[in-house]
């Protein structure tokens, strides 16, 4: 078996449902070497024809979104004549689709990135999370639809980034002992989620951070202090995680979870609220 393989994407948008699809498939196999050459808005045959070139020059299987039917037969054919496999990733997808609908797909390439309301959502998610990041603009957000709470650097930011990028406005403030509780959170009108982390993992992502800061003209040195101290960093943890308990607040621990995962179990936990909410309004009326 080979040690090492040529992996061509070919993908008439951005590609990024096959690095998603080989990101997730690849992770399956434990000695897997790939070298990947990504095609993207391939959309004419003169790019086709740059593709195909590639391909014979660094021959390896191909897997492609294209849509339009004259390039793809272009690829197959030209594949067939390598003796190389090509999978086209959406074709059951669509066929099983087409099926439920009745109605034969428009094959038209980069539908998935007009500029529709969903596109608009999610830049406007964007823009509330860099307003009402860590803490910001508080008064603001009444209009969100989640606010995720933790001590600093337990993956607040990163996950109501990624949040924003699925159109979800996600607000996020930390909880530093020996402050005021943020009361802007009384009363909220939709999800409070707590993050939190094991103290060893928080305390290196600390380090990091700080590191970081050194390295860009910082002169304090804080490795004596409480925010990388073992004993103090756990009570900061217990002290957050019992407040989230005192106020109802879910908490999800990020230790071992990406921030794909950890933004997937906040959307489960948004929608076991909103179903609690009906259920109850439902029992009220």
């Amino acid at each position: 078996m080979p040690s090492r393989i040529n992996l061509h994407l070919v993908s008439d948008a951005t590609g990024e449902t096959l690095n998603s699809i080989v990101r997730a498939t690849v992770a399956q196999f434990e000695h897997a070497q790939l070298v990947q050459h990504r095609w993207s808005l391939i959309r004419t045959r003169f790019q086709m024809h740059r593709v195909l070139e590639g391909i014979e020059a660094e021959p390896g299987p191909v897997l492609s979104t294209l849509v339009e039917k004259g390039l793809r037969v272009e690829l197959e054919t030209a594949c067939h004549r390598l003796g190389l496999p090509v999978v086209h990733v959406l074709d059951p997808v669509l066929a099983m689709l087409q099926e439920q609908f009745g109605e034969a797909s428009m094959s038209r390439p980069g539908r998935q990135y007009v500029l529709d309301a969903d596109y608009f959502r999610r830049i406007d998610a964007m823009h509330f999370v860099l307003a009402h990041d860590d803490g910001q603009q508080q008064a603001g957000i009444a209009e969100a639809d989640v606010v995720l709470v933790g001590v600093s650097r337990s993956s607040k930011t990163p996950t109501s980034f990624y949040l924003a990028n699925r159109g979800i406005k996600a607000a996020n403030i930390p909880l530093v002992p020996n402050l005021p509780e943020p009361t802007v959170l009384d009363g909220a009108l939709c999800p409070v989620i707590g993050l939190t982390i094991d103290p060893e993992a928080l305390i290196e992502i600390r380090r990091h951070r700080l590191r970081l800061i050194g390295g860009a003209g910082g002169t304090m040195r804080h490795d004596s202090t409480e925010y990388v101290d073992l004993e103090a960093v756990k009570a900061e943890l217990l002290w957050a995680r019992r407040l989230c308990a005192r106020h109802g607040w879910p908490v999800i621990d990020v230790t071992r979870r990406s921030i794909e995962e950890t933004a997937a179990t906040v959307l489960q936990l948004m929608e076991a609220w909103h179903a609690r909410r009906r259920k109850a309004e439902s029992a009220a009326q």
